[in-house]
C-alpha cells in the first residue's frame, strides 16, 4: 500500500480552505460513511461541507499514521465550535472508500496534569514494533477497561509513569484510579464493552471500542504512546452514539 498520509491531511484540510481538489481522493462511487449524522456518499461528504457556515472552519491535524489500508489523523477542529477529533479513512487502490470518526467538544481548560487533548509527541518510531505494540494495547484495553482488571494496572505501565490528555484525568496511575473511582461515584462509570478495531504505527496505536459513560451508549476512541514495551502516554475522543432515529446512514458507528 502507498503511502497517502498526506493526501488525507489535505482532504481534512480542505474542510477549511475550500478547495474541491482533495476530494478528489474519495471514490465517487463507492465512498461509506460511518459519522451517523452524515449523508452515505460522496454527496454526503459535499452536503455537510456545504451545511457549515462560510469561512468558519478551522482544521489543523497534528498526527497522521498508517497502518496497510488504513490511514487515522488526531485533528484539532473548529466547526460548529471547537473540537477534538480522530478519523479513520479507508483506501483501495489508493481512493478513499471508507470513514469513521469520533469527535469530542474541546475543554476550555487543560487537564489536572496540565495537558490538552491534542498536545504531545508526533513523531513515529519504533516501525518495526507494530504489530507487537498493537498487542500490548489490545491486550490492555481488554484486562483493564473490558473486564475491569485494575490489580494488573501496573503490568502495563513504566512504575507510576503515564502522561494523560484525558480532559479528567491526571498523570499517572493515581490519576487513572481516582478519575474512575470518582465518575463511577457520580453515576457516570465509564465501561467498555467491545473493542471493534486496533490500528497502529510505530509505537503509536489506536484502539476502537464500543461501551457506556453512564447510561449513555457511547464509542470510545484511545490513542496511546508505547515506549520500551510499556504505555507511556494516552488520548482519548469519547462521543455519545446518537439513537437509531436520527441517524442519516445504516452504516453503524463500527463495522470494520
Amino acid at each position: 500500500m502507498q503511502d497517502v498520509k498526506q493526501p488525507t491531511v489535505q482532504l481534512l484540510k480542505s474542510i477549511e480552505t475550500g478547495d474541491p481538489i482533495p476530494a478528489r481522493i474519495i471514490h465517487e462511487s463507492h465512498y461509506v460513511q460511518h459519522n451517523l449524522a452524515v449523508c452515505d456518499g460522496l454527496e454526503g461528504f459535499v452536503d455537510a461541507l456545504k451545511a457549515l457556515p462560510k469561512n468558519s472552519a478551522k482544521v489543523n491535524t497534528v498526527r497522521v499514521f498508517q497502518d496497510a489500508d488504513f490511514v487515522f489523523t488526531h485533528t484539532d477542529y473548529h466547526f460548529f465550535g471547537p473540537k477534538i477529533g480522530f478519523d479513520v479513512f479507508r483506501f483501495e487502490d489508493a481512493r478513499i472508500v471508507e470513514h469513521w470518526d469520533n469527535l469530542q467538544a474541546t475543554p476550555a481548560e487543560p487537564n489536572p496534569s496540565g495537558h490538552t487533548m491534542i498536545d504531545g509527541p508526533t513523531e513515529v518510531m519504533d516501525p518495526d514494533q507494530r504489530e507487537v505494540n498493537k498487542e500490548l494495547v489490545r491486550s490492555f484495553v481488554h484486562d483493564i477497561f473490558i473486564q475491569g482488571q485494575m490489580d494488573r494496572l501496573a503490568e502495563y505501565f513504566d512504575g507510576e509513569h503515564c502522561i494523560q490528555h484525558n480532559p479528567h484525568i491526571g498523570d499517572g496511575l493515581w490519576g487513572l484510579r481516582t478519575a474512575l473511582k470518582t465518575l463511577s461515584q457520580a453515576g457516570m462509570e465509564i465501561h467498555y464493552e467491545r473493542v471493534h478495531q486496533v490500528l497502529g504505527e510505530g509505537n503509536f496505536v489506536l484502539v476502537i471500542s464500543e461501551g457506556s459513560v453512564g447510561a449513555q451508549h457511547s464509542c470510545f476512541y484511545d490513542l496511546f504512546r508505547v515506549q520500551a514495551g510499556k504505555i507511556a502516554e494516552h488520548w482519548d475522543v469519547i462521543e455519545p452514539i446518537a439513537p437509531v432515529a436520527e441517524h442519516k446512514n445504516n452504516n453503524g458507528k463500527f463495522g470494520f
